[in-house]
């Protein structure tokens, strides 16, 4: 029997919880409904306030990499395909980009991605084990534009403090962003973390871009998307930061 998608509350959940994300009816394509529906139970994961066993899960003893928000599943699935020997768990709140990575999955016969739709400040804080990770992605998530909404962008202090803790000394914390303000906010926080450190090893934060130092050049394993290819032509920024968690 198959169960409909589902629902990822939008309230916060304690005190200091970043709403990251809003309500929304986006658009579900029969296929990613059917995609759904047939493989959430073969390769998706349940919320749940334990620590996540990925040995179990994978079937494996490996490198485990957290990415949150995997949209529709493009990057994902690329990475988890050029990296066969590293496990990936996504973490995605809406349906249809659950349904497109789990499609994804299916068809490219990935043993190494398992995908969570929930609410990631509840997974990290939940589900993963202190230590334990070998890196986190967070690529291009909401810039909440409008000033009033900056305290919903996920890059905040509390929130990297615990993606942080979650790291395994020297394990790496991975963010991109295509919007220039959030790219300073992300320095910004990123280096005020004690617990790690620049991989660019020179960071200066002013005022702008310009005059801000400590972004990092694109890594390999990550991807450039259509969508990064189109705004890139169009004179469009893009942003890299990767920091790592210091040893002990």
């Amino acid at each position: 029997m198959t169960t409909p998608p589902r629902k990822v509350a939008t309230k916060p959940s304690g005190r200091g919880h970043i709403r990251s994300f809003v309500s929304r009816s986006a658009h579900f394509t029969s296929g990613q409904r059917d995609a759904y529906m047939r493989l959430y139970p073969r390769h998706g994961v349940e919320h749940r306030d334990a620590v996540l066993d990925t040995k179990a899960l994978f079937g494996r003893s490996a490198p485990i990499v957290l990415e949150i928000g995997c949209g529709m599943g493009e990057t994902s699935a690329a990475i988890a395909a050029a990296l066969p020997q590293t496990d990936f768990l996504g973490v995605e709140v809406y349906p249809a980009g659950v349904g497109a990575l789990l499609r994804r999955i299916d068809e490219m016969a990935l043993s190494n991605l398992k995908v969570i739709q929930h609410d990631a400040v509840e997974v990290v804080r939940d589900m993963i084990a202190p230590d334990s990770l070998a890196g986190v992605h967070v690529f291009f998530p909401d810039p909440w534009p409008k000033s009033r909404h900056h305290k919903r962008r996920l890059i905040q202090p509390t929130f990297v403090h615990a993606l942080a803790s979650r790291l395994a000394p020297g394990g790496y914390l991975h963010c991109a962003t295509d919007w220039a303000p959030y790219a300073l906010q992300m320095l910004a926080v990123l280096s005020s973390e004690p617990l790690l450190e620049n991989s660019a090893q020179t960071t200066r934060v002013g005022d702008s871009i310009e005059d801000s130092e400590g972004f990092a050049p694109r890594p390999p394993y990550r991807p450039v998307t259509k969508f990064e290819k189109r705004g890139v032509a169009l004179g469009h920024g893009v942003w890299d930061l990767v920091f790592r968690r210091r040893p002990d």
